[in-house]
């Protein structure tokens, strides 16, 4: 490359991109968004007993390293000189909780992962603690229901079970964080001066802080009996936390931090109140800006902290709808059953027969989340005949993602009064066209898919490149680049879509109820 392109290019700004299969980092361009590099490495999951999920902290961090030589390494061989970049920004799998000890820097426990059941009998101690044992009870401040989903129960989990974390956390050596904080501490330093914090985003989902106050909540930390000194500092999505003290990034500062979800709200350029994406990833995830105020939803979703874009800047939040389990049931579907060989694969099979047959299947591997919060539901299956083939069986489970999707936006009408027109999408499964057609033909409204699907990472480097002394990415409405986008129109009659809906609706009441935590009697019956 001549060194005057090498010129033309102006400042980059780099984005980690840490989620529940895969770690990415991604280089773009700050002056028109476009994605210049990037290299990603996939993370295990561990599975330890049923209802577990875990991962290995550090693994999570090495693969972050990696990504970033590696993308570095593509970016020398293009001729890009690596101090165009500029800063650094951080979107994470929201929930996952991370426990370490700040004098070695070793985690004392794989990370409990978001989508982690294990602490379901925890849960039900703490609604039974609450007046007319109301799961409800702490949602005045945090916007959120008791459940196993938020950090806040897996921290308690950890406490109560794990004895390294409960010396740790007595000696004053523990440090608890979600993925975000556990990379900004390690990247910054870790044990020789790692920062410590979190961004508002991601605060917002633990069930300790306190939506309104925009801080850790004493009464929060009293309710769950967590100490407050081992919380991570709440800080904006857009500043400069720290810099990188190793590799071939260091001395570029960290300055955006934001939750994955709210990453994409970001990088979707939803920034006017009633907008909305639908993020589809492991699990699904649809949040609608409300604006400069907390929403509390009456219809089974979430509020959470949206982007808080600087220091000085106003909060903005969202109503959430969270799915457990989206493109996880494409992985179960090859990993469990093995009738794909790969998630491709679910596409043709699908398309092979063009309906589900009156096959209905609800991937309720983890109870079901919005807007019904019920961690007793399990998985099935249902409306099955002789005629039934695998392809029904993959048609029935991309339906699947869709009526979750459309229960949401349900919800979310009725929240805000104000139906939405069209819906923007973005993620890993929608590379899959038959599955944004079926979404429009469920929600009978347009699905609309930018043209460059990573706007998670982009909404963190957006973040990261407006910080106050970065400065290189403006969010002024007349700077943020034009989107090309691929619209995806409802083709159905709206009394089928009615039909197969309130098939889907049955199927759902079928599969509540099913798990109990009493204990089984020696047949392997429940007592």
């Amino acid at each position: 490359m001549a060194a005057s392109d090498r010129i033309m290019l102006g400042p980059l700004v780099g984005a980690i991109d840490q989620g529940t299969s895969s770690t990415r980092f991604l280089v773009f361009n700050a002056k028109t968004a476009e994605l210049l590099s990037h290299h990603q490495v996939e993370i295990k999951q561990k599975f330890p007993k049923e209802g577990w999920v875990e991962q290995d902290p550090k693994q999570i961090l090495q693969s972050v390293y990696e990504c970033m030589e590696r993308t570095c390494e593509k970016l020398s061989q293009l001729g890009i000189d690596l101090s165009n970049i500029k800063a650094i920004g951080v979107s994470n799998q929201r929930e996952t909780t991370v426990v370490w000890d700040k004098i070695t820097g070793e985690p004392l426990y794989n990370a409990i992962v978001w989508l982690d059941l294990r602490t379901q009998s925890t849960v039900e101690r703490l609604i039974n603690r609450t007046p007319g044992k109301n799961k409800n009870h702490l949602k005045h401040k945090t916007g959120l229901p008791i459940s196993t989903y938020f950090s806040a129960v897996k921290l308690r989990w950890l406490m109560d079970n794990v004895d390294e974390v409960r010396s740790a956390v007595h000696s004053g050596r523990a440090m608890f964080g979600t993925i975000d904080s556990w990379l900004i501490w390690s990247l910054t330093g870790a044990k020789n001066g790692g920062v410590h914090c979190t961004d508002v985003t991601n605060a917002s989902r633990t069930m300790l802080f306190n939506v309104h106050t925009l801080d850790w909540d004493p009464e929060l930390c009293q309710f769950f009996d967590i100490p407050m000194e081992i919380l991570p500092k709440v800080r904006s999505s857009s500043e400069i936390y720290g810099l990188i003290k190793s590799g071939s990034l260091t001395g570029v500062p960290i300055s955006g931090c934001l939750g994955d979800q709210s990453a994409a709200l970001v990088g979707q350029m939803c920034f006017k109140d009633g907008q909305a994406k639908n993020t589809y990833g492991t699990g699904c995830f649809l949040l609608y800006n409300t604006g400069q105020k907390p929403v509390m939803s009456e219809h089974g979703l979430l509020t959470t902290v949206a982007y808080k874009l600087g220091r000085d800047k106003p909060a903005c939040y969202a109503l959430e709808g969270s799915v457990a389990i989206a493109g996880a049931v494409v992985c179960w579907l090859k990993d469990n059953l093995g009738i794909i060989e790969s998630p491709e694969e679910v596409e043709k099979l699908a398309a092979s027969v063009g309906t589900s047959y009156g096959c209905y299947f609800v991937p309720a591997f983890s109870g079901l989340y919005a807007p019904y919060w019920e961690p007793s539901a399990r998985g099935i299956i249902c409306g099955l005949t002789q005629f039934t083939n695998r392809s029904h069986i993959a048609f029935a489970a991309l339906e699947a993602v869709c009526f979750q999707t459309r229960e949401i936006l349900d919800a979310m009408n009725k929240d805000s009064g104000i139906p939405l027109k069209q819906l923007q999408v973005d993620g890993g499964m929608t590379n899959n066209k038959l599955l944004m057609q079926l979404q429009a033909d469920i929600l009978c409204i347009p699905v609309v898919k930018p043209s460059m699907p990573e706007t998670t990472a982009l909404g963190a480097a957006m973040a990261a490149g407006a910080a106050e002394g970065v400065r290189v990415w403006s969010l002024e409405p007349e700077d943020l680049t034009a989107v090309t986008c691929e619209r995806f129109e409802p083709q159905i009659n709206p009394e089928e879509s009615e039909f197969r809906y309130a098939r889907w609706k049955k199927a759902v009441a079928k599969s509540m109820n099913w798990e109990t935590t009493e204990p089984l009697n020696g047949n392997g019956l429940k007592k």
